[in-house]
């Protein structure tokens, strides 16, 4: 049975089996059997936020019946992030174990059993995790069209990011529809062979999400944007060790150069990170060490910096939304677009090279000014929409819901 879980909390049967429900008729039943189920697999905290707004897109359409299923990635910060955007997940899987490879082999038997016992008509998945390969792998072996959220970013490099790359390369290989977020990421699927038909570009959902929260929850910058603090964010396991440590370093640095300045740190609770980190900054008295944000003190966060250093794919995404100059500590980055933009810098996790470039932007107000006025280059809040009407029509073709989003969109 399908079953969608609404804003007020009330559940709703809209798919049921061959027999009647209390207080229902035969009208009624066969109605529903007309629905098309989607699906939509996520387990990270990434996902949830980027696939929010599809969720709720989609929901806004009768035609459609919309299963949110949770793989259990991320734990209590995936829990946190479903409540924040108002999601009850209609199918909850067990982890199976702490490794990722145990993980891998119980979510993948769970999926398996979830799409044998009930028949979808499309699954979505978003980005590069192991919760979306493993969703489209096993709609993929049911025969059901997979349906894929921010398709075409690539470094072509498979140790940067690991396994990301990897992942996200072969899902691009399985899946019906390619929702691009830029024209550089369709170019790119182009390029390996994806029928023009498949590729869509919509922009990126993770816009629609940040608008969605700083209506809601008031987001708002206090101050002025170059008084704002100094954000850091490191936690990629390719930069583990050595590399991680220079970051730190550097950090260091730039605070000891400007004691003015304020630096917030939400340091991962990975202790690979967590023990360099300390061992680097605790000393200095404005470093401000603190625990991992959850994602509306993020978006506060990240709207009162003057100033982001990342190696995050997510943050690059979202800083220029609020138009924060950004480093990213990072070798190469599958989100070149804020790059070529010119409201992000590829300074990579070396010492020398991240105190040199955030010094300068530091002393320099115009050169960080430029960087603020650029507009986000990765979408503009329509991209769910955009998404919600490629799913329409290609499951419920000729109906008035498809005119309306027609109208919507002329």
């Amino acid at each position: 049975m399908c079953k969608q879980t609404c804003w007020s909390g009330v559940t709703r049967v809209t798919r049921p089996g061959t027999a009647l429900q209390p207080g229902r008729t035969r009208t009624d039943r066969e109605a529903d059997l007309n629905k098309r189920i989607v699906g939509i697999v996520s387990g990270t905290r990434p996902e949830i936020i980027k696939l929010a707004p599809v969720y709720h897109a989609l929901r806004r359409h009768e035609d459609l019946c919309v299963l949110w299923v949770h793989t259990g990635q991320h734990g209590e910060m995936a829990a946190d992030m479903l409540r924040c955007f108002g999601i009850t997940p209609d199918e909850q899987l067990g982890r199976g174990g702490a490794s990722l490879e145990e993980f891998s082999v119980a979510c993948r038997q769970q999926l398996d059993a979830l799409m044998a016992r009930q028949k979808w008509d499309m699954c979505i998945v978003q980005g590069d995790t192991e919760s979306a390969f493993l969703g489209a792998l096993a709609a993929f072996y049911r025969r059901i069209p997979v349906g894929h959220v921010e398709a075409g970013l690539r470094t072509y490099n498979l140790e940067r990011p690991f396994p990301e790359e990897g992942l996200r390369q072969m899902i691009s290989r399985i899946a019906d529809i390619h929702w691009a977020p830029t024209e550089r990421a369709r170019a790119a699927l182009l390029s390996e062979g994806i029928a023009p038909a498949k590729i869509e570009m919509t922009g990126n959902t993770v816009v629609d999400a940040q608008q969605w929260v700083s209506e809601r929850f008031a987001i708002r910058r206090e101050g002025a944007a170059a008084d704002g603090h100094i954000l850091v964010t490191a936690h990629r396991r390719e930069n583990w060790g050595e590399e991680m440590e220079q970051t730190f370093h550097a950090v260091a640095d730039i605070a000891r150069a400007f004691p003015g300045k304020r630096v917030l740190f939400p340091v991962h609770l990975n202790p690979v990170v967590q023990k360099p980190a300390h061992a680097i900054l605790a000393g200095l008295d404005n470093v401000r060490l603190v625990a991992p944000f959850d994602y509306l003190e993020m978006q506060q966060a990240l709207v009162n910096a003057s100033l982001l250093l990342t190696d995050s794919g997510g943050l690059q995404e979202e800083a220029p939304t609020f138009g924060v100059p950004t480093l990213v500590l990072r070798h190469e980055t599958e989100r070149p677009e804020a790059v070529e933009a010119g409201c992000a810098r590829i300074v990579g996790p070396k010492r020398e090279a991240i105190v040199r470039e955030a010094t300068r932007l530091l002393a320099d107000p115009a050169a960080a000014d430029a960087m603020r006025k650029v507009a986000n280059p990765f979408g503009d809040g329509q991209a769910s929409r955009r998404i919600a009407q490629a799913v329409l029509a290609r499951l419920v073709p000729h109906t008035e819901t498809e005119t309306e989003e027609a109208a919507l969109a002329a």
